[in-house]
This record gives C-alpha cells, sequence and structure tokens, in this order.
C-alpha cells in the first residue's frame, strides 16, 4: 500500500481530535517508524533516512508546546531542512540546527503557532510545503502560503490536498498562493490504495521480459498518485494496462522500439531510476529531465544511476537535472562477469536494479534497503521465478 498517503493520514489522524481506523496501512519501514513516533513519551526522535517523517514531524512539532529534538541518519545530516525551518521561524517558532546550519538535527521549541501569511520555495522538496499545509487548518489564523519559484513533485501538494479534503478541509490554491483557514479535521475510517512508485518495478519486469502477463490487485485508476503516471510512460515501450476489478493487468504488445524517450521528472522523480533502468535495458535512447531533487534523496540518485549501470557497460551523460543516454552506448547483455551493484543506501536503486537479473547474474549489496518502501519485495519476485540467494 502506498507509503506517501499513509504517511499523511497517520499526520490527520495525530492532528484530528477524535481517531479513526487507517486500513491497508502500508508496512514499510518508514510508515512503521512513524507511527512509533507519534505513540512515543519521548521528545528525541531519530527518523533515520526518512525524509518525509523529518518533514513532516517538523511543522507538527513546531505546533506542539515541549522541548523536541528531531535527529535521523548520517545521510538525513546532509539533507537541506533550512527553507522549511526559515517559514516555521515566520510563524513564530524557534528552531536551532545542533550541527550544521540549514540541516538536521534541529531542536525545536514547540508552541501553539497563530499561523498567517508565509513563503516559501517548491524547488527543492514538495514535503515541505505539505508539511505546512497539515497543520494549517489547526492553527487560529489558517495560513496563506505564497509559493516561490518552480515546484517540484507538484502532485504530491495534490495529494495533500486530496487527502485533506476527504477529512472535511477546504482550501483554495490561485496562482502561487494556497489559502487554508481554520477548521477542524472530521475523523472517518480511510483505505489506503495500493503504491503506483512499487508497481513501477513490476512495470519495468514486463518491459524487458520477453513475454509478460502480469496482474496487480488494489491499484486504482483515479489514483491521487502522481507515479500512476507509468501506465502512459510504459505504453510507449509496449506495456498495455488495463484497469481490471481490484487492479490492473499488464500485457507486453509487440511494438516497434520508440527512437528516443524523453520525458520531464520534475513531477514524478521517483520513477526517475525505474525508467532510467528499463529504457538503458532495452537499449533505447533518452534523455530525461527535471531531475534537480533528486541529489539531496537518500543518495545522488543521479550519480548513483551513471555509477551503478556504466557496470553494465552503460555510460549515461548526467548533469545536476538531467541524465541522458545516446544511440550506440548500450548495455552488454552478453556479459559473463556478475554486475555487482551498490545500492548507497537507498531503497530504489535496489527495487530498480534487480529486474536486470533477467539479463545477467547480478548481487545487491544491501537486500534490507527495500524495507524503507517494498518490505516483501524479495519474496513477491521468489514467487514469479527470481532465483535469490544471501551470501555470507
Amino acid at each position: 500500500s502506498s507509503k506517501s498517503i499513509s504517511n499523511r493520514l497517520l499526520l490527520i489522524r495525530a492532528l484530528a481530535k477524535k481517531s479513526f481506523e487507517i486500513f491497508n496501512l502500508s508496512y514499510s519501514n518508514d510508515t512503521k517508524d512513524l507511527v512509533k513516533i507519534l505513540k512515543s513519551e519521548s521528545n528525541v526522535f531519530d527518523v533515520g533516512n526518512a525524509g518525509t517523517t523529518m518533514r513532516f514531524l517538523t511543522s507538527y512539532l513546531a505546533n506542539k508546546p515541549g522541548d523536541w529534538i528531531l535527529t535521523g541518519s548520517e545521510r538525513m545530516k546532509h539533507r537541506p531542512i533550512g527553507i522549511l525551518v526559515n517559514a516555521l521561524n515566520e510563524l513564530g517558532v524557534k528552531i536551532e540546527y545542533l550541527e550544521k546550519e540549514g540541516f538536521p538535527p534541529i531542536k525545536i521549541y514547540g508552541t501553539n503557532l497563530k499561523g498567517g501569511n508565509i513563503e516559501i520555495s517548491g524547488s527543492i522538496s514538495s514535503q515541505f510545503i505539505s508539511s505546512l499545509l497539515l497543520i494549517a487548518p489547526t492553527l487560529p489564523n489558517g495560513l496563506n502560503i505564497k509559493l516561490k519559484s518552480k515546484i517540484v513533485s507538484k502532485p504530491y501538494i495534490d495529494m495533500t490536498l486530496n487527502l485533506m479534503r476527504n477529512f472535511g478541509i477546504k482550501s483554495k490554491w490561485e496562482d502561487d498562493h494556497i489559502i487554508i483557514r481554520k477548521q477542524n479535521y472530521r475523523a472517518k475510517d480511510f483505505i489506503v490504495e495500493a503504491d503506483w512508485s512499487s508497481a513501477s518495478y513490476w512495470y519495468e519486469m514486463a518491459a524487458i521480459a520477453d513475454i509478460a502477463d502480469i496482474k496487480l490487485y488494489g491499484l486504482k485508476k483515479n489514483s491521487i498518485q502522481g507515479d500512476s503516471i507509468i501506465t502512459e510512460l510504459f505504453e510507449k515501450i509496449g506495456i498495455k494496462t488495463s484497469f481490471i476489478s481490484g487492479g490492473v493487468h499488464l500485457i507486453k504488445v509487440p511494438t516497434p522500439l520508440i527512437k528516443q524517450f524523453e520525458y520531464d521528472f520534475s513531477n514524478n522523480p521517483d520513477i526517475t531510476q525505474t525508467m532510467a533502468v528499463t529504457l538503458s535495458a532495452l537499449n533505447i535512447p533518452f534523455s530525461l529531465l527535471g531531475l534537480e531533487s533528486l541529489i539531496i534523496k537518500e543518495t545522488n540518485r543521479i550519480q548513483a544511476l551513471k555509477n551503478e549501470l556504466l557496470k553494465t557497460g552503460c555510460n549515461l551523460l548526467v548533469t545536476n537535472d538531467s541524465i541522458s543516454k545516446f544511440k550506440n552506448n548500450n548495455i552488454d547483455t552478453n556479459c559473463t562477469i556478475t554486475w555487482n551493484f551498490n545500492t548507497c543506501g537507498d531503497h530504489r536503486m535496489a527495487l530498480s536494479f534487480t529486474p536486470l537479473a533477467m539479463l545477467n547474474k547480478i548481487i545487491v549489496d544491501d537486500v534490507n534497503v527495500v524495507k524503507k518502501s517494498y518490505p516483501g519485495f524479495w519474496e513477491d519476485i521468489q514467487k514469479i521465478g527470481f532465483d535469490i540467494q544471501e551470501i555470507k
């Protein structure tokens, strides 16, 4: 089930005056850890490598009287939080950096925020904006958020507002302003839909396979997840999606290989790795744009993609916001050397590179990293015939 939806619902439930049931809650480590933190009586919270949790809790704790410390993994300490902290400072809360200016760990002197007008950049992470939106209706003066510069991952902001609307919260988004007045979340039970980001790896396997006929259950046609765009992207490379009762049916259909694939992933950064590896496996030249947010993810995903695909013989051209592959720069499918992939502590590196085992023997250096978003991945792919052996 969707980690993104689950984590937003947990915050909404914590902010609502009355509890409610969340069915089909994600069993990812990120979601499990957020559940524990929201139940904890401690004032020091270690979010590990969970960026969403770090950002959502920053606003949540800023509006909760008390002194709070938020920390995380070494990588988390290199992922910026300054834009959100500055916005919260405007609202009157004091937040200190305990190590490096602009980065976790942070100490939050929580108070009863009043709300009002703030400005925030949307160019680094949409999670900063979602974090503020979630607490907005609980503030006496609500929030009038002015968005500055280009907005990355806009569908995730839409998802936040959509879920809030489901719990009775009205909002107005006009031009570069989002306005939410003081309101109460209305408690109601909710069923979390399946995760389109996780489904993308099954689309990848279908594309790499000679023949594919797969049914995935729990995925919705009119999804609030931006990553449902994979149905359109994979159709370009021969994977037909049919919506059936309770899910989707994927079939690989004979189709001429496209000469060039180009797409701006500003709104869908989490499926960049899936597409880059799939297109490389199919030897399709590509230009993937709008990738500036990938640099501050669990790893620098742009550089990680270049480094790991190079091991297969495919040399990508990368910049700070793009990845390209040219016509004669292909994966060596006749390779007899095992491809040894470094996941770089990033679940999406492990998930997106594993389907290359359909072309050659591979080693993945960290099997546990997938627990961040898709804990059952290894068991699921074994069911369709992947031979997985643990190296002692």
